[in-house]
Order: structure tokens, then sequence, then C-alpha cells
């Protein structure tokens, strides 16, 4: 199968102590790359996290959002900061003080003062929170893997329709080759027979002549390379995997090819036809850069 890297997943998984939400979605990128953002008391389970994740995808810019929310049966503990509290005793009467300020001090501004109370959650370690996270990491994952399935299989659809028409373009590139020596030695015979007048036309100098010009304008060695690149992308489509790598540089060797035939055009035909060969390429360099 092929997958995109652009996707969205979320989950919710709550019990009697706690509800946890896990969103994860992601964009192009080169490589991997996460962004996670979660509360501070499950810091300590990010390496878990991203080795979970790591089994979901390969490639791409990945942000994750996990939220907890607090139940009433949790169990917590308030804890009062003593130090901190004396702290801002000391200072509060320095400042007053100097600035010749009324020195009353009342308990509550010294108790809303940031850190003299905080609420910590009680027994809470590692192991229980892991226990709580991972089903819906892992419920999140599973939904963010499947939209990026059935994006990667539009994107096939799409790049398997564009590839079936650059096959035609190179395919009649090949074809109009001969045509084009034909019609170049017919206008050298009649100009040489214009300018020979009654004189006898050297075939074999006509002959000759035409080889070099075949060579010139010969587009088959192109043509052959890019057929075979076509070929190639289409079987790696068809098998899936994470492909996007193999199919950004496949599309660059065809770009390739088609400068090439594009240089060596000698008539409109297959100009025209090098033109769309590259702009088809173009698309689908640009589709590739979704896939995973």
């Amino acid at each position: 199968m092929i997958c995109s890297m652009t996707g969205f997943g979320r989950a919710e998984v709550a019990d009697e102590t706690r509800k946890l939400t896990v969103e994860i979605k992601s964009v192009n990128n080169r490589y991997l790359d996460f962004n996670i953002r979660m509360p501070k008391s499950m810091s300590c389970l990010e390496t878990r996290i991203r080795d979970v994740l790591k089994e979901y995808m390969t490639r791409g810019k990945v942000d994750v959002f996990i939220t907890d929310e607090e139940n009433a049966g949790r169990a917590s503990s308030l804890r009062y900061n003593e130090a901190m509290a004396s702290a801002y005793v000391r200072y509060m009467r320095q400042m007053a003080e100097k600035l010749e300020l009324d020195p009353v001090i009342h308990v509550a501004d010294v108790a809303s003062a940031p850190d003299v109370f905080t609420l910590s959650e009680a027994g809470a370690d590692a192991e229980e929170l892991w226990k709580s996270l991972e089903p819906a990491l892992r419920k999140a994952a599973d939904a963010f893997r499947k939209a990026r399935i059935s994006e990667g299989e539009r994107l096939k659809t799409d790049l398997l329709g564009k590839l079936a028409e650059l096959q035609k373009l190179a395919e009649d590139v090949r074809r109009h080759e001969p045509e084009i020596l034909t019609a170049y030695r017919e206008r050298l015979q009649e100009t040489l027979g214009e300018i020979l007048a009654d004189r006898s036309i050297d075939e074999t100098r006509i002959a000759a002549e035409c080889v070099v010009y075949a060579d010139k304008i010969c587009t088959d060695e192109e043509c052959v390379r890019l057929l075979s690149h076509i070929r190639q992308m289409t079987e790696d489509l068809t098998g899936g995997g994470a492909i996007g790598r193999k199919l950004d540089f496949l599309a660059q060797e065809m770009n390739r090819e088609a400068n090439t035939t594009l240089s060596k055009a000698g008539d409109i035909v297959t100009a025209d036809s090098g033109i769309a060969m590259k702009t088809v390429i173009e698309k689908l360099r640009e589709q590739i850069q979704n896939i995973e």
C-alpha cells in the first residue's frame, strides 16, 4: 500500500481517574521529525511515545498533542512550600521599606504567589501513566495511518494516470523519429537537385549526410530509458511500501531524459512532445513529494 505523508488521527481514552486525548497530524518532510506537546508529568514517557509512533510512520513532520483532563476521582496532594513563602514575605517587606509603602502583608497575598502552593498527583509513576497513555496513543496512531493510506491510494491513482500519459508521449516520439529522417532526406534531395540541376546526385553522399543528421536528432536511447523508468515507477506504485525517496529519484531521471529529448528536437512535433513530457513529469514530482 502507498501512504501519504499528510494525515490526522485522534483518540480519547477515559477511566475513573483520568481522560487522555491524543491528536496526531503530519505534513511533508524529508525525514521523520516529531514535535510532541504533552503535560510535564508525562515527559518521562517521550522516548516510549516516539518508539510507538515509529511503528506507524517513517517520514513526515509529525505534531503530537496529548492532553490529560483531571477527573474527580484522581488522588492528588497539595504541597506548601514554606521556604518560597518566607522569601516572598522578606522581599515584600524590603520593597515596602525601600519604596516607603504600607508594610501590611496579608496571608492571601502570599498564598496567591506562584509556587507557594502546588497541586500534584499522588502516587502516579511512569508505569501507571504509560498503561493509561499507550492505548490512546495506539488508537490515534491507527486512525492516523488509515488516513494516510486513504490519501496514499488517491495519490497512487493520480500518479498511475500521469505515468500512462507520459508513456504515450514517449512512444509517440519514438514512432515519429523515422518520419523526421525521411522528411529530411527528401528535403536534402530536393535542395541538392535544385543546386546541381541536370547533374546526377551522389546517393552515397546523401545517405552519409542522413546518418550524421540522424545521429544528432536520435532520441531512441532517451525514450528507451524514459520508458524503463516509467515501468519501474509503475511497479513500485503497485508494490507499495515506503517508496517516496525512490520515486523522487526516478522522477529526476525522467526529467533528465525529457530535457535531452527536447534539446535534440529537430521538428515542432518532437518539441511539443518534449514540452508535454516535462509538464507531466513536473506534476509527477509535485505529487511524489506527498508520498512517504
